[in-house]
């Protein structure tokens, strides 16, 4: 009988949701293996977990076996048809298990001899989560969308599972608490731009969640029984569970379970037996919890694995929640609504948490991930500043501060003159609206000359901005932020409902998808790269599409479905040879067949093009251009590589040269071997939009830009004073120039 997976593939937030509604962490396993169960009509679900320090499977969840059977079947890494799916990290289907070689039988826990056996690894990646297994007495049970169903249920449990595995190994440990000197406070520091915006607001120190939590003394004294605690559990899941909703409504694309970890967290019972039994042994309920959440902060930070040591955030914020609900009173007034906050790190998912709660600006300490931090401040519209200065860690909370972030400026407690002068600015957000309502339908040089001005679009909120500066399509779609704000890769089910919001809210117009670009200083914390000394030129971009084909081919189907009935264009990200380009290609075409092979929609004949970054490519851009259908040239990593410029180096800034007469030269050419061939060229990065550049890239050919979208009404007024013919006659005086001073001068 034909088995009905429409349900549990589109409503598998049903699954995720049993971590909100299961009293503890072992019933959520529990609950996902029932709820597997009954969806594909199997007799047994059974959900292991793997364990690092000893290679071992350990059965944590079951429907079907006896109940003594958790924690007591135990398997070894490769051992059985279970721990060899997930050795291999495939999935293995057999008609006939019992007659496979290496098959494991347990009579004794309730396993009769299943003939049908489908095992399916947990995978975060490329690393081993453990293995969910459903069995059947019935020969041939399971067929191909089996597995495929079973793939995308595990891809989207891998995450919270993870949590649960980590949560459940725990060990408590003690942590003394910390002690911070104290600074003499700042009046003004000059910090770099992380977007743009001028702000007034208080100061929060996010820092100061850690050391009020660790040292204060004076807060929760009074009495609170272990129903008091029980009562401040509940609430905190609650106002967590809000939290994630009005997260997702804002953000769809990258919210999926941001506070999963810290629901979860709730859940733990020996996280909650600890505080309880505390409690009940006549500790203070606050003690309590401090102690508790200071164990296991400890015991997270002490980990090698740097994305579980960031789950100890995740601890101190649950602990500060709770603290909240048990004592009744607000820690930090309204949070971070209104406010200034500075921070010393913050990843991604930190972003939107700060964007769901109303922050007003952030000032962030250099030493952390930079400049996707800042792409996304600039979507989310929170105007950002890098600050290398620690004292501003010491700033009093509540302070007022003033954030220029256009020009890098950190006023503290400004004075009335400062005032007075960015009153203007302050009340700039009119301006902006004008800018949107001046934007042309057409862009055109001031001959009449056609010139396309597509959007760069980070996340979907994107799209909204690009629509109102009249945008004539996506031309880059930086895939790789859905991959970055979350805990773990996205499954395919996930990219895709992303992808397709992102294709109708542009209806009939080019949608360009740049396929994974991570790695340099676009790290995902959940993925282990090991240890590299040059990150920018090591696993990133298309090296790591092609290394780990099964993540990128999960992308690939995502983006062919989404595209059905658009104008699909994708894109590949660092090529450095013609072998690169025809192997991504490939991965497009296997993809197509095994879309096809299931008879899913998709897109028939996408273009498909590359980033033009490397200096590699110079020399066989012909060749590329027989096979690439078009070409965007990344002007950010080109000057790069091109003049091996760490463009994030402060030491070496003033090198970092756009106009140096190598990198204009490269341009022309890239551009005249694209023409040979009848390709199309665009061209996206900061000279994109930097207005002494439009000359040049207009004089040698260039006829479309693609910025984000902010940029599109200025670009389109630089554009227009143009005249094309002055704008070569520059250009070929340009190319002649030998020295980075000369070309300098001219275009100023």
């Amino acid at each position: 009988m034909k088995r009905d997976h429409t349900q549990l593939i589109c409503d598998i937030g049903e699954l995720s949701g049993a971590s909100s509604r299961s009293p503890r962490l072992e019933d959520f396993l529990s609950r996902s293996a029932e709820l597997v169960a009954q969806h594909m009509q199997s007799q047994v679900c059974s959900i292991y977990l793997y364990f690092e320090d000893t290679q071992e499977l350990v059965l944590k969840a079951t429907k079907g076996l006896k109940p003594e059977a958790v924690d007591n079947v135990r398997l070894r890494l490769g051992e059985g048809l279970t721990g060899l799916a997930l050795k291999e990290m495939r999935p293995i289907c057999e008609r006939e298990a019992s007659k496979i070689p290496g098959y494991r039988y347990f009579p004794e826990i309730g396993e009769e001899a299943y003939d049908s056996f489908l095992a399916v690894p947990i995978l975060r990646g490329t690393n081993r989560i453990g293995v969910m297994v459903v069995q059947n007495a019935k020969s041939d049970y399971f067929s191909q969308e089996d597995i495929n169903t079973l793939k995308a249920i595990t891809s989207q449990l891998a995450m919270t599972i993870e949590t649960a595995k980590i949560l459940l190994a725990i060990e408590e440990q003690n942590r003394d608490a910390g002690s911070f000197p104290e600074e003499k406070p700042l009046k003004f520091f000059k910090g770099r731009s992380g977007g743009s915006g001028v702000v007034l607001g208080e100061a929060v120190i996010l820092e100061d969640k850690r050391r009020f939590f660790m040292t204060e003394k004076n807060f929760g004294t009074g009495s609170y029984s272990v129903q008091d605690f029980l009562k401040a559990l509940e609430k905190t899941e609650q106002s967590l569970q809000a939290l994630q909703e009005q997260v997702e409504e804002k953000l769809s694309d990258v919210a999926s379970l941001i506070f999963t970890a810290q629901i979860l967290m709730l859940k733990d019972k020996p996280f909650i037996d600890s505080i309880v039994h505390q409690i009940q042994s006549g500790r203070n309920a606050v003690d309590a919890v401090r102690r508790t959440v200071h164990q296991y902060v400890h015991r997270f930070e002490s980990l090698d694995n740097r994305y579980i040591r960031e789950k100890a955030q995740d601890v101190l914020d649950v602990g500060l929640h709770l603290l909240e609900h048990l004592a009744g009173t607000a820690l930090y007034g309204q949070g971070e609504e209104g406010k200034i906050v500075i921070a010393q790190e913050l990843f991604p998912s930190d972003m939107l948490k700060l964007s769901s709660r109303g922050a007003k600006g952030v000032i962030l300490l250099s030493g952390g991930i930079t400049s996707h931090i800042a792409i996304l401040s600039r979507s989310l519209e929170i105007p950002l500043v890098f600050a290398d200065e620690s004292r501003l860690l010491k700033v009093p909370s509540r302070t007022r501060v003033l954030l220029d972030a256009g020009q890098g400026n950190v006023y503290i407690d400004p004075d009335e003159t400062v005032l007075r002068t960015f009153q203007p600015a302050l009340e700039g957000a009119r301006d902006a609206q004008k800018a949107r309502t001046e934007s042309l339908d057409e862009t055109r040089t001031a001959d009449g000359a056609r010139v396309m001005l597509l959007s760069n679009i980070n996340l979907l909120c994107d799209l909204n901005v690009a629509r109102d500066f009249k945008s004539e399509g996506i031309g880059l779609y930086r895939t790789e932020f859905p991959f970055m704000i979350r805990s773990d890769f996205p499954s395919e089910e996930e990219q895709y409902v992303v992808y397709k919001k992102l294709v109708e809210g542009m209806p009939g117009k080019d949608v360009t998808f740049r396929t994974l670009d991570i790695g340099g200083d676009k790290v995902l914390s959940y993925y282990d790269y090991g240890r590299e000394e040059n990150p920018f030129l090591g696993m990133r971009s298309i090296r790591f599409s092609l290394r780990h084909k099964d993540i990128f081919r999960q992308q690939l189907r995502a983006i062919l479905r989404a595209g059905t009935g658009a104008e699909l264009k994708i894109m590949f990200p660092m090529i450095s040879s013609v072998d690169e380009f025809l192997d991504a290609r490939k991965q497009v075409e296997l993809s197509m067949e095994e879309l096809r092979s299931v008879g899913v929609p998709f897109h028939q004949a996408p273009e498909l093009g590359m980033m033009v970054e490397l200096p590699s490519v110079l020399e066989i851009m012909d060749e590329l251009a027989e096979e690439a259908d078009f070409f965007s040239i990344g002007t950010n990593d080109f000057i790069q590589y091109m003049l091996a410029v760490d463009r994030t180096n402060e030491k070496v800034a003033d090198l970092y040269l756009p106009h140096h007469p190598s990198i204009l030269r490269a341009l022309k050419r890239v551009v005249e071997a694209a023409g040979r061939h009848g390709k199309d060229v665009a061209v996206c990065g900061d000279m994109s939009y930097d207005e002494r550049y439009l000359p040049y890239f207009l004089g040698i050919g260039i006829r479309k830009f693609s910025v984000d979208p902010h940029w599109i009404p200025r670009v389109q007024k630089a554009v227009s004073r143009i005249d094309l013919n002055e704008a070569r006659r520059k250009t070929q005086a340009l190319l002649e120039m030998k020295k980075v001073a000369d070309i300098e001068r001219n275009l100023l």
